[in-house]
């Protein structure tokens, strides 16, 4: 058995309508894609293109929907607002951090969700918030 040293790279994902480019930092104190609440004391992202494709298409604004390949440069949990809630155990790989995420490039051939499953889930946002429930930290 060898004992070099192998490093794994993980890669983490932002979905955004934000024109970003490569070096630019993802950070707290802005509104969030989602919600009109105050301004985010925390900035989110996930490990799982899917996810991130959902954070793009239901980004508000005009903007282009946009993936971004970011890295953590602090400190990150698992985001409570998906796996204290709704996913226990985190298999959307989705996290938060109160540090910047530094934009390493654009993810530039996904492929959205069809018309439909994107209607529904605009649809259950929709309700979360007429409800009440859509409290993102």
């Amino acid at each position: 058995m060898s004992s070099a040293a192998t490093t794994f790279s993980q890669s983490f994902f932002h979905g955004t309508r934000a024109d970003l480019k490569p070096g630019d930092l993802v950070v707290v104190g802005y509104q969030s894609n989602f919600t009109d609440v105050k301004p985010l004391s925390w900035v989110y992202f996930t490990a799982t293109l899917d996810a991130a494709i959902w954070g793009a298409e239901l980004a508000t604004g005009s903007g282009r929907e946009r993936i971004y390949v970011v890295e953590p440069t602090g400190p990150f949990i698992d985001d409570p607002n998906l796996t204290d809630k709704k996913f226990p155990g985190n298999p959307a790989l989705s996290y938060r951090s109160q540090n910047p995420l530094r934009v390493i490039a654009e993810v530039v051939h996904w492929q959205g969700h069809s018309p439909e499953r994107l209607q529904q889930m605009k649809m259950n946002v929709e309700r979360a918030k007429a409800d009440g429930t859509n409290i993102i930290d």
